[in-house]
């Protein structure tokens, strides 16, 4: 018998069950096209920096809560998901914007 018990180490028991539970589809308002935010020095000169990525779904709960107004649970209504999905694109959406302010790096909105 091994350290990990009868059944072995758990990543092995995960790769023989299967890769879990299929991605729920998220309703995305219109198409978005990939879009580069770069930030530029005072002379005008862009900074250069390795991109902040900023998925489709993460921009949808960005706009559905800052930019029209709902809350949370009639922004997670709209996209289809469950409300903590919603807050999980919410709170990686900020980092990454937030990110990108600060740390003065391209942000891509991706396709």
């Amino acid at each position: 018998m091994s350290c990990f018990g009868a059944h072995g180490p758990p990543w092995r028991w995960r790769y023989s069950r299967g890769r879990g539970r299929p991605p729920k589809h998220r309703i995305i308002w219109g198409s978005i096209a990939r879009v580069t935010f770069i930030p530029l020095d005072e002379r005008g000169e862009p900074y250069v920096g390795e991109p902040v990525y900023l998925f489709p779904d993460e921009l949808e709960a960005l706009r559905l809560v800052y930019l029209e107004g709902l809350t949370q649970e009639k922004a997670a209504e709209r996209m289809g998901v469950s409300r903590g999905t919603l807050w999980r694109s919410l709170s990686s959406g900020r980092r990454k914007v937030v990110q990108a302010i600060v740390e003065k790096r391209p942000l891509v909105l991706k396709s």
